[in-house]
Formats: C-alpha cells, structure tokens, sequence
C-alpha cells in the first residue's frame, strides 16, 4: 500500500502542472465593439495592437481579436452585443457610449473596457470614475465638457462670430448632453446657437443649407460614430459652403475639415491595452478606476484656412500640436 501511495502522490505532482499549463495555456478571446467602420479605425486599432504588445500579446499568438462594427447602423448595436455574449468573449472594448450601452444591457458579467466615450458617470455606466463598481471601467473622452473649449477655439479664429451652428445625431446616446454642455460658454462669448439635427446622411445637405439660410459664422460638429463616418462628406460640404468647422477628431482636419480639438484617440487606444492586460491577469473592472484622458491635441489646416479667407493667429499655431499645410 506504501508504493502505491508514492505512486498516486508522484502521478497527482506530474498532473498538477499539467493541467495549470492547460489552463494558463488557453489564448483569451477579446472583442472590438464599435458604431464606426472599422477601415475608418485603422490607426487607432494599430494602437490598440501596439498597447497589447507592450503587454506581451500578439494578436493571432496569444490572444484573438474579434472586431465588429454595425457600419453606422445604430439599430444593430443590440443584435452585435448578443452575438458577442454568446461568444463569451474575455472582455469587449467599446468605442462611444452606444456600444457601451448596448454591450452593459446585453451582460453584466463579461467585463468592458471604453476605449473613448462621453462621460460615463453621468450616462449610469459606472458609479464613480473612482470605483466604477460594475462590469464597466476604461477611459472617458470627456466630449461634453469639450464642446465648450471648441467654442472658444472657433471664436478665436473669427472674433466676430455671432451665431455657431451645432451638427449633432439625436440618436446618438450622450449627443444631446453635449449640446447642453456648450450652452454656457456661448452664454458667456454672446453666441447664439443654431441646432442642426442629422438622424441619416440624406439630411446632410440640407443641414448645411439651413445654417447658410441662417447666416451661420461657423460649425461645431458633435462627436459620434455616425458622424465619423460619413466625415470625408461633412468636410466637403463645409468648404462647398464655406463654413469654417471645428471637429471632435484629427481625421476630420486630415480629410479636409479647419480644426479639430480632441484627446489623442491613438492614445487612449493604447491605454486601454492596459486595462484588458489587468482583466486578463484577474483584476474586476469594479476596482479598476476610470482614466480622463492624458493628452489633447489641437490640429490645423492651413490649406482649408487659405480657402476659406482665414487667418489663423500665430499664438493658435504656436500651440498647435498638428499644422497641415
């Protein structure tokens, strides 16, 4: 019986690894969820990827990405948050406050990382920026409190500016909370607000007409996914109609658009590869504080300047994190 004992201990020692390097071996599944297409994401899906790799993970290697977008359909958040559940995915990382709904009504025990989106607090996502205490945690883009500092960037290009035109969704979660953020500072500047409300692409042109129709001086365009996407088409209308326009994203002052004043999406990509690698190691999303972000950036087209007859003041450029000349 002795033997036999040594035996059995001796097979349990040799299992017991075995079966830690099964589990430890098992590559974790992750989840991209997001309104814009993903081709309109590429770099900072690359940040996303450089973030995991400074973490020691290889997308195809040790870990698998499933991205998904509903290609600016916001009626298909809720049947892509499902299939991700069934998936039963180690974590999914939104981008915006539409897939962060539709993902925290779909589960609340998968964990979810915001990549960007408005302020989570206020939206119900988490408790506190402090202790979340849910399933929700990440970094917020702070695009209300935001919407103010575009104002004041805009006036500054035209001193003058009397009536601004606000280009939102309605259908977008957060976007109506943005409009009522910039009512103060406007207050303050004596601007006068003109709501410009686009719910499909088809009312874009007639948007844009209504703010000429109301002397509009300029545009403030509300971040969101549907935006984003169609921002090649928003760009052109503006210089069509000579509105000078300020965006919540680089991309849209690189695709033609005047200015833009936003955190560094690239950035906050990259730093929530830090919270999928503390979730994968076993941290609750209810403990992980929610991160503001850690770099603004302020872009330029000079080029969009020139065509519209602006001068951009030298203390503007000066600050500029990026010109386009």
């Amino acid at each position: 019986m002795h033997k036999r004992e040594m035996v059995l201990a001796l097979l349990a020692l040799g299992a017991a690894p075995f079966a830690s390097a099964q589990q430890t071996g098992k590559i974790p599944r992750i989840a991209v969820f997001s309104v814009t297409p993903l081709s309109a994401q590429a770099p900072w899906l690359e940040a996303l990827r450089q973030g995991l790799r400074e973490h020691g993970y290889v997308e195809g290697k040790n870990i698998v990405i499933e991205y998904r977008s509903t290609e600016g359909k916001l009626d298909r958040v809720q049947e892509i948050a499902a299939e991700l559940v069934r998936l039963n995915v180690a974590c999914i990382i939104t981008a915006g406050a539409t897939p962060t709904r539709a993902a925290k009504q779909a589960t609340g025990t998968i964990p979810i990382v915001m990549a960007a989106g408005d302020d989570p607090v206020a939206l119900g996502f988490v408790s506190s920026l402090a202790r979340p205490g849910g399933n929700v945690t990440g970094l917020t883009s702070l695009s209300a409190d935001l919407t103010g500092k575009r104002l004041e960037l805009i006036k500054e290009v035209i001193p003058k500016l009397s009536l601004v035109g606000i280009l939102w969704d309605p259908g977008v979660i957060g976007a109506e909370r943005q409009i009522e953020e910039i009512r103060p500072a406007a207050h303050n500047m004596a601007v006068r607000l003109q709501s410009l409300k686009v719910k499909h692409p088809d009312e874009l042109e007639g948007a844009f007409q209504a703010a000429v129709q109301g002397h509009a001086n300029a545009l403030i365009v509300v971040a969101s996914g549907p935006m984003n996407i169609h921002r090649s088409r928003i760009t052109a209308l503006a210089a069509r109609h000579r509105l000078p326009a300020i965006y919540d994203a680089q991309e849209f002052v690189s695709a033609g658009g005047l200015m833009s004043y936003a955190p560094s999406r690239e950035d906050m990509y990259r730093r929530a590869a830090g919270y999928v690698d503390k979730i994968l190691k076993g941290a609750k999303p209810a403990d992980l504080p929610v991160e503001r972000p850690a770099k603004f950036e302020l872009t330029v087209n000079l080029k969009t300047a020139k065509a519209l007859g602006l001068q951009i003041p030298k203390a503007m450029l000066f600050r500029a994190d990026h010109v386009i000349e």
